[in-house]
């Protein structure tokens, strides 16, 4: 097994456990979350050049102009989401380099996840796969339409900014459900925690995020 396979040098468990140690400064508290995410490893969803930074806290380049997002961003998204439990089935927008996905795996029972550029998608797919995550679903489509067959969801995870919540994903949401996305204000992002009610639907704003443009279209 290779050197980067094994988390040698900057990958190891030890740099694993100062990324945990900056969480836990940072506000992130469920232990669930922080267990999974010193479990998987970052550094090789990344390109190999960048692995010694894959545990700072910072977004890195994954190619095609997308990014994976730095492990604050993660761990506050996936925390969001786990409000009512462990849920059941998540549908995740965005596959990207399948680190968020990786995580989400380790929370719910299935994981759904909907990628726009082909060559990302099987990227990830065949790491988890390599990795041994079996309870997660591929789909290369339009994130914004989401993926209504194995609908509806008990959490949503939307990894790039939208204009506006899209409706479409909010029929596929459960009743009692969570949707974490961000959304673009002018200039400005925030990331909203959305949960379906039986009156309709409570938007709380949670802060300010970056992230890359929700793109319609499949590439």
């Amino acid at each position: 097994m290779s050197a980067r396979k094994l988390g040698i040098g900057m990958t190891s468990r030890r740099t694993r456990d100062r990324m945990i140690e900056r969480l836990l400064a940072q506000g992130i508290s469920n232990s669930r979350v922080l267990e999974v995410m010193r479990g998987v490893p970052r550094h090789l969803f990344v390109e190999e050049a960048l692995a010694s930074r894959a545990y700072e806290d910072t977004a890195l380049p994954i190619g095609h102009g997308q990014t994976i997002s730095q492990p604050y961003i993660v761990a506050r998204m996936s925390e969001l989401v786990l409000g009512h439990g462990r849920p059941r089935k998540i549908l995740e927008v965005g596959t990207g380099s399948g680190y968020q996905t990786a995580v989400l795996a380790g929370l719910a029972e299935n994981v759904y996840t909907v990628e726009r550029i082909e060559a990302l998608q099987k990227k990830a797919r065949f790491l988890l796969y390599d990795l041994k995550i079996y309870n997660v679903k591929f789909e290369h489509s339009d994130g914004g339409w989401g993926w209504e067959k194995h609908a509806p969801y008990d959490a949503i995870v939307v990894t790039a900014a939208a204009s506006e919540i899209p409706e479409s994903l909010l029929r596929q949401l459960a009743l009692g459900g969570i949707m974490v996305i961000p959304v673009r204000w002018g200039r400005n992002q925030v990331l909203k925690r959305v949960e379906r009610t039986g009156e309709g639907c409570e938007v709380e704003d949670i802060e300010p995020v970056k992230f890359v443009p929700l793109i319609n279209g499949v590439g």
